[in-house]
């Protein structure tokens, strides 16, 4: 009689090949970029996020690909040669209690709501004000612009600074959502705009100057004035 294989053992078979998978840095960091990611990746959006090569981003996805971790989406590149792959975490990955909220897809949501009740970058803003005030409340007591840079890095944004004699420019290397900033920019840069301005209000010293957006030659990036 042939052994029946126990469907229990099979999945933690399969949940262990996906723990050691995820067991390297690198590939764990991979994997955290495709899930918070709010559309499929390809190699080189990866590369560039993370500040590594194709060439050795590519074996690290071809390793969680092979434990059913990650699905391909392939699309055209709009001109000569193979179709483009892009990368997304597979449905039928394993939940390992290992993935950050997938915010994106919230908002994603919420943004459509927000369209479909005719919300526009003025209602954006005052809702990020709101929000930003909140969110200053544990950094009372600490400079603004110090207060607003380690905000932004806990949101995501990899802000980088230049600071002059009564200014501070603050960029925005990476934005968490970046896509729905593109399909609606009024909207989406309207809350960010907003809590900006909320977060450094509610601590006083600065206020911004400028906030540059998608649509500015020198997009994503806020100036803030001393008061």
């Amino acid at each position: 009689m042939a052994d029946k294989t126990d469907p229990e053992d099979t999945q933690s078979v399969a949940r262990l090949d996906v723990l050691k998978a995820l067991g390297d840095n690198t590939r764990y960091a991979i994997y955290l970029e495709l899930v918070r990611a709010p559309s499929p990746l390809s190699t080189g959006d990866i590369s560039a996020s993370l500040g590594l090569h194709n060439n050795t981003v590519r074996p690290h996805l071809d390793r969680m690909r092979d434990v059913g971790l990650l699905e391909i989406h392939t699309g055209s590149t709009g001109g000569v040669g193979r179709p483009q792959h892009r990368y997304a975490v597979s449905a039928a990955a394993p939940s390992l209690g290992l993935e950050p909220p997938l915010f994106p897809k919230l908002a994603g949501m919420l943004l459509k709501l927000a369209v479909e009740v005719g919300a526009d970058g003025r209602d954006a803003e005052e809702a990020g004000r709101e929000q930003g005030r909140h969110d200053a409340g544990p950094h009372q007591g600490i400079d603004a612009a110090v207060a607003l840079f380690t905000e932004l890095d806990r949101l995501g944004f990899d802000p980088e600074v230049i600071v002059e004699e009564e200014s501070v420019t603050m960029g925005f290397t990476h934005c968490p959502f970046q896509d729905l900033a593109e399909a609606n920019p009024d909207v989406v840069c309207g809350l960010h705009r907003g809590m900006v301005e909320g977060f450094v209000d509610q601590l006083g010293g600065c206020a911004v100057g400028a906030f540059r957006t998608l649509s500015d030659r020198d997009a994503c990036q806020v100036d803030l004035v001393d008061t």
